[in-house]
């Protein structure tokens, strides 16, 4: 697989071995001292070591949760500004990433995080005065390298917030799919099913956005075809390859809008610690089936080009390829607290574009059916 350049409108430098032109693309930037973003799963691994060798200058910054938070932000700007960085590094799956996002932000931007809330249009506060920044994916999930966005979670309201804008989208994405094949399994898996609940959500979403619809209708059939390859052969780099692009066409995609698998599992996270694209993959086939109603004909034309007979089962079906097991109760979540869980969602912006209007008690129904 040759390495390849891509611009859309991130730069996306792809293929087995992009990673070693990490470098020379800093120095096209004029940054002499990166802040390297990672998180602490990431410490003591290769993947940590062969990148830190390729910029051993840069100061390395992991204080980073799995589902970040407002305190590594703010931790993180202090140790950019402690270390005399001139530039950001991300480096790891969407949590690093994004952590690196809102770092960037606020290393130039003096509000609070939540002024930028995309819910209250906060977008409208972020200018282009933005310090260098290179994302550089781990896993096959987010996407969030391509992405317009980050997700933090606040420490006034604990819920998980989109902060958005163009001026955020990395430049470049560096995505090499030799940075992917030591992923543990269930990272895999975890990750790989929320490529694909990106581009499924996307694609049905109330949205209009014709260009996105494309984008998602491929990355869809690029996430069911090759993530049951890369959980039999995790060393398949042209399937990570096509994992990797498929997150990306899903991050891409979903511009266009989500829909209310991802505001049921943004609370899912953020109360109960539980991985995001687990969360999406146990909560999907629900949403689907609950949607086809009002989606009926995006749902045949998809289901036709992905040569399933009916999608929420595929995805079922793919869960169980994925060893990801099918009930919220299998991961701990105690069930008294889903009307609390049902009140967090109805907040969440997700549902908004969802192809089915929602009420609490519909988000509400939806954990106790996926229980």
């Amino acid at each position: 697989m040759p390495i390849s350049t891509f611009s859309f409108p991130t730069t996306i430098i792809f293929g087995p071995g992009a990673i070693e032109r990490l470098a020379a693309e800093l120095e096209k930037k004029g940054a002499r001292n990166p802040l390297l973003v990672a998180d602490r799963g990431l410490v003591g691994t290769a993947v940590l070591a062969r990148v830190h060798s390729l910029i051993p200058h840069a100061a390395l910054f992991t204080n980073v949760d799995p589902n970040p938070i407002e305190q590594n932000v703010s931790d993180g700007v202090d140790f950019y500004r402690a270390n005399g960085c001139d530039s950001i590094v991300g480096l790891g799956g969407g949590s690093p990433i994004d952590a690196a996002k809102a770092i960037r932000l606020k290393v130039t931007h003096s509000l609070p995080l939540a002024d930028y809330d995309d819910l209250i249009d906060g977008w409208q506060k972020i200018t282009a005065d933005l310090p260098p920044f290179v994302a550089i994916p781990t896993t096959a999930g987010t996407g969030s390298e391509v992405g317009r966005s980050t997700v933090i979670t606040l420490a006034a309201t604990n819920r998980k917030t989109v902060i958005f804008s163009p001026h955020l989208i990395p430049s470049p994405a560096i995505v090499d799919p030799e940075l992917t094949t030591s992923l543990p399994p269930h990272i895999t898996a975890g990750t790989g099913m929320d490529a694909l609940t990106h581009n499924v959500e996307a694609y049905l979403s109330r949205g209009y956005h014709p260009l996105c619809d494309a984008i998602a209708f491929a990355g869809a059939k690029l996430a069911n075809d090759n993530l049951p390859v890369v959980m039999g052969d995790p060393a398949n780099l042209e399937a990570r390859g096509n994992m990797l692009m498929a997150s990306m066409m899903g991050a891409i995609a979903f511009q266009k809008g989500l829909g209310a698998t991802h505001s049921l599992a943004h609370p899912l996270s953020s109360e109960c610690g539980l991985h995001h694209g687990t969360a999406n993959a146990i909560l999907l086939p629900w949403v689907l089936e609950f949607n086809r109603p009002a989606a009926q004909q995006s749902l045949n034309t998809l289901e036709a080009h992905l040569d399933c007979p009916d999608l929420a089962n595929r995805v079922r079906e793919l869960n169980e390829i994925c060893r990801i097991k099918p009930r919220l109760r299998d991961y701990h979540v105690p069930r008294e607290v889903l009307p609390a869980l049902a009140a967090k969602a109805i907040q969440d912006g997700c549902h908004q574009l969802n192809p089915r209007t929602v009420t609490v008690q519909d988000l509400l129904d939806l954990y106790e059916q996926a229980y």
